[in-house]
């Protein structure tokens, strides 16, 4: 008698596949950055270096839509560890200590900063509270948390676009957030922000999936009642 066991969710190949996809991302993020290919103008309010942000963000979406075996591999990932990696958000601080060194504008810093900082620490209550409560899984709070941390994106790229130089008012001293177009700084946009969004629309899609696996339990427990 042969016991059947559950292949592993990560194996070697898909750990390879992530390892080279992560890989690229970062070249492009370097070669980007360091050529000033999608450096502001100042004259433009969307940031053109935040195209390298969305674009992962976009094929991690399609991939979800068009492939089956995708698609069941999000699906099947672990909500608290989904949760639990928004606990790095908290080296937003660092933005914090570049505003206090000149190198970025405050309105910029400190709205990204103290966004990413909360969001990090947010993510310590909701994952202690996914241990002690099971079904807050596919509650109001967790789906809040996950918008929240999605929010704090799209006023990071808008206070980033704000303060490229055509709005003069923002940038009191004439400090604009040029730094974040070029390398390293550009890492944040071309790297890490697309990483942490699709771990959160992930995190989301995880939790539409629960919800619609308990509506269906609840349906056929009514059926057969």
């Amino acid at each position: 008698m042969t016991l059947e066991t559950t292949p592993p969710l990560w194996t070697r190949r898909r750990k390879i596949a992530a390892v080279a996809l992560g890989s690229l991302q970062l070249a492009v993020a370097f070669a980007v950055g360091m050529s000033g290919l999608l450096t502001n103008d100042a004259r433009s309010p969307f940031p053109p270096v935040a195209v390298t942000a969305v674009a992962p963000v976009v094929l991690f979406v399609l991939a979800y839509n068009f492939s089956a075996g995708f698609r069941s591999f999000v699906l099947a990932q672990d909500l608290e560890t989904l949760t639990r990696l928004q606990l790095w958000r908290v080296v937003g601080f660092g933005f914090l200590l570049l505003y206090a060194h000149g190198v970025l504008p405050g309105l910029f810093a400190w709205l990204a900063g103290v966004g990413d900082v909360a969001v990090g620490l947010a993510a310590f209550f909701v994952v202690t509270r996914l241990r002690e409560d099971p079904g807050y899984a596919t509650g109001n709070g967790i789906v809040a948390f996950h918008l929240l941390g999605l929010t704090d994106f799209a006023f990071a790229v808008a206070t980033a676009g704000l303060t490229a130089g055509s709005v003069p008012g923002l940038i009191p001293g004439g400090l604009t957030s040029a730094a974040m177009d070029v390398w390293p700084l550009n890492l944040f946009p071309g790297f890490i922000v697309p990483a942490f969004i699709i771990v959160q629309v992930a995190a989301l899609l995880k939790i539409r999936h629960l919800r619609r696996a308990q509506a269906a339990h609840v349906e056929t427990a009514l059926d057969a009642a």
